[in-house]
């Protein structure tokens, strides 16, 4: 009896043991990276279902691909940079963790406004140097003038994008709408917002970069 208790205690503190050493990677193969998308209307979803927002889809997108991520929707309608930046520290704390990846999709409403690009550029490297000093990583999704602003001012402004990703060595997805500005078909009736067919070629693009910018 005594040598059987014995076995049976030896079995149960190698099972132990065994427990103790698996937990760790039990946690890291669960853990699911946190994905911000912070920006304006064109993350916010503006004029969609829930469910046909970039958001939603991105994550399903992700997860489809095996990369269990959680990505959460950052975007205010109306947002120029500048309004971002000031609810950049409100809404990192919202968020109760500290996001894996921030995709940066801000300075559409400066541009349609017709704001200063140098002013939208500060606003934007504030957002970045926060982010920087927080040590988290940030995928910077870049905009593009409408046509009718004129050269000299498309040039400044689609200037923003690619120098900043170069001052903080960030990726650059350079332009948030490709494949879907000037489609009628994969727009909504404003011309501007995607519809969700529009959505779904955002996500489609936009997918190998936050793929790559996650394993960064």
């Amino acid at each position: 009896m005594r040598s059987r208790l014995l076995r049976y205690g030896v079995l149960g503190w190698l099972v132990h043991l065994a427990l103790f050493f698996a937990l760790p990677a039990a946690a890291e193969e669960e853990h699911r990276p946190l994905i911000w998308a912070f920006g304006d209307s064109l993350t916010a979803g503006y004029g969609l279902a829930p469910k046909d927002g970039f958001t939603t889809r991105l994550q399903a997108a992700l997860r489809s691909s095996g990369v269990a991520a959680e990505v959460r929707n950052g975007g205010i309608s109306g947002d120029t940079a500048a309004q971002g930046r000031a609810r950049l520290l409100w809404g990192l704390r919202g968020l109760k963790a500290k996001p894996d990846l921030v995709i940066l999709e801000l300075g559409a409403n400066d541009m349609l406004r017709g704001l200063p690009p140098a002013q939208t550029e500060r606003n934007l490297d504030l957002i970045l140097a926060e982010l920087k000093r927080r040590q988290i990583p940030v995928l910077i999704a870049g905009m593009r003038a409408a046509p009718n602003l004129g050269p000299d001012y498309r040039r400044r402004f689609e200037a923003i994008y690619p120098a900043l990703a170069k001052r903080y060595r960030a990726p650059l997805y350079p332009f948030f709408l490709d494949g879907v500005a000037g489609n009628r078909g994969l727009v909504q009736a404003d011309g501007m917002h995607p519809s969700p067919r529009g959505v779904t070629i955002i996500v489609g693009r936009i997918l190998p970069v936050v793929k790559a910018a996650l394993r960064r």
